[in-house]
């Protein structure tokens, strides 16, 4: 694990062009932040969304880097190579989100998933190519309130970029420098795993039972206890050990009012991504014949609406 390197010293910081696919919470923070820092960031949305972004800016409330507006370009597909393209929309609409990327425009640029699950890299690099994709790890809670407006309540930012430090460095010092703490991790499946394990047991408790981190810990903790260590165990047999005391120990230093994104979008209607967190894990779980009975029996209920 390495931390983004320092830029020299005395040396101003170049000006990238970066792509964000998708600025809603993740992407929207991003971008904000990113054209804050002096890049030049051409966010690629729907019709409405391109149109909201591109009048009226970004507007972030946010405790970390304070409230602010930021001016982007915005589109409905990219037209122009990029230094970097930051895919940050919903597994639900990967599929779809993609064609706005042609891979004959995007140029050499990384190509930086930012989605919850482990199996979209594989969409990605269909799509780019291998040796453009690499896979990213974010850990932010960020609400897209209407087209263009970010509420990011986290007091932290934090991006895991999986790759050669040759590949990612770059990338990473000027996420960095733009005050995202990145750090470049060699270990794409334990990126990966490290997230799922812990947020699958958040995602679908909350969802399930409509209830807050606060309430699921107490009313709900046997379930609670049941379910990171069927993640933890899974995530071992795929050859990441997660440690089961230490998720429940942040799971009970969070603030008691905390709600997972999928049940914020079950709240407003949206589609969940079951698939990509819930049903990876009991994909995975099938390969490797490790039981996950608390789980199956969530994600059916869950399923069943």
């Amino acid at each position: 694990m390495l931390a983004a390197p320092p830029l020299s010293e005395g040396a101003a910081p170049r000006r990238w062009t970066v792509a964000v696919l998708g600025p809603g919470g993740v992407g929207g923070l991003l971008a904000a932040v990113l054209s804050r820092a002096g890049h030049r960031v051409i966010c690629v949305a729907g019709e409405a969304t391109a149109r909201s972004v591109r009048q009226n800016g970004i507007q972030v409330r946010s405790g970390q880097f304070g409230d602010f507006t930021a001016q982007v370009e915005a589109d409905t597909e990219l037209r122009e190579p990029v230094d970097l393209c930051l895919v940050a929309v919903k597994h639900t609409t990967l599929d779809a989100a993609l064609e706005r990327i042609p891979a004959a425009v995007l140029g050499d640029g990384p190509v930086v998933p930012l989605l919850n699950g482990i199996e979209h890299p594989d969409t990605l690099r269909a799509h780019y190519g291998a040796q453009r994709v690499v896979p990213g790890v974010i850990r932010v809670a960020s609400t897209r309130t209407r087209a263009g407006t970010i509420e990011h309540g986290s007091p932290f930012t934090e991006i895991d970029l999986a790759g050669a430090p040759e590949r990612c460095g770059p990338a990473a010092a000027m996420l960095e420098e733009a005050g995202v703490r990145t750090r470049v991790i060699e270990d794409e499946t334990g990126a990966l795993w490290a997230k799922l394990a812990f947020l699958a047991p958040f995602a679908l408790l909350t969802t399930r039972y409509g209830l807050t981190i606060g309430e699921v810990r107490t009313r709900r903790r046997e379930e609670l206890v049941s379910l990171v260590a069927e993640a933890a165990a899974v995530s071992g047999a795929c050859g990441t050990p997660a440690d089961p005391a230490k998720a429940l120990t942040l799971y009970d230093a969070f603030p008691a009012d905390s709600k997972s994104s999928m049940q914020r979008d079950a709240e407003a209607g949206r589609p969940l991504e079951l698939d990509a967190i819930g049903g990876a894990l009991l994909r995975a779980a099938a390969r490797h014949d490790v039981p996950v009975p608390v789980t199956a029996r969530v994600m059916a209920e869950l399923a069943a609406g």
